[in-house]
C-alpha cells in the first residue's frame, strides 16, 4: 500500500468523467487499498479515484459509526464504517433534500453550503466485483453523492450556494 498524491484543483482529470471498472484484478486492489490508505492519511471521510489521478469508476468512504465518537479523547480507537464500491450508481432519491457544509480534499481550505437528497440507493460492486445494494441516509448519503459526483467531473463548488475559506482547518473533508 501506498499515500498517493491527491489532485488538486485546477487539475483538469477532475472534470472528465471517470470509465466503468470491468477488470477486478490485482491492479484494482492495490489502488483500492492505496485509496483507502491515502483518505485516512489526509485525513478525509470518502475518496474517489480521479481524485488521486485515476479516471474509474472506484469510490472509498470511511466514517464513524456514532457521530459522537469523533470528538473522543481516543477517536482514533473508536469504531468506523468502511465502504469500498466499484461502478457506484445513484438509482433512487428522497424527495426531501438537505442542506449543509462539505469541503473536498482537493479543494483544500475552501467550504461550501451544498443542498443534496436526504437518502438515496447507490447499486455498485464490491472491490471483488459482487453486486452491492446501499441504501443511504443524512451524513452517509452526502458523502457518497460527494464521491459520485467526482466519477462525473463534478466538483462541490459546482453546486454550492455559498463558498468560504473557514478560520480554522478543516477535519473532516469529504
Amino acid at each position: 500500500m501506498a499515500i498517493r498524491e491527491i489532485v488538486t484543483v485546477p487539475d483538469p482529470v477532475l472534470r472528465r468523467k471517470a470509465q466503468k471498472v470491468t477488470q477486478f484484478d490485482e491492479k484494482l486492489q492495490t489502488l483500492i487499498d492505496d485509496m483507502i490508505e491515502t483518505m485516512r492519511q489526509a485525513p478525509g471521510v470518502g475518496l474517489a479515484a480521479p481524485q488521486v489521478g485515476v479516471l474509474e469508476q472506484v469510490i472509498v468512504v470511511e466514517y464513524f459509526e456514532k457521530e459522537e465518537d469523533e470528538e473522543r479523547e481516543d477517536a482514533e480507537n473508536a469504531p468506523k464504517r468502511l465502504y469500498v464500491v466499484v461502478n457506484p450508481e445513484i438509482t433512487r432519491t428522497s424527495t426531501e433534500t438537505v442542506s449543509g457544509p462539505e469541503g473536498c480534499l482537493s479543494i483544500p481550505g475552501y467550504m461550501g453550503e451544498v443542498e443534496r437528497f436526504q437518502s438515496i440507493t447507490v447499486k455498485g460492486q464490491n472491490r471483488r466485483g459482487q453486486p452491492v445494494t446501499l441504501k443511504l441516509k443524512d451524513w452517509t448519503a452526502r458523502i457518497f453523492q460527494h464521491e459520485i459526483d467526482h466519477l462525473n467531473g463534478i466538483l462541490f463548488t459546482d453546486r454550492a450556494t455559498k463558498i468560504w475559506k473557514p478560520e480554522a482547518p478543516v477535519e473532516d473533508k469529504v
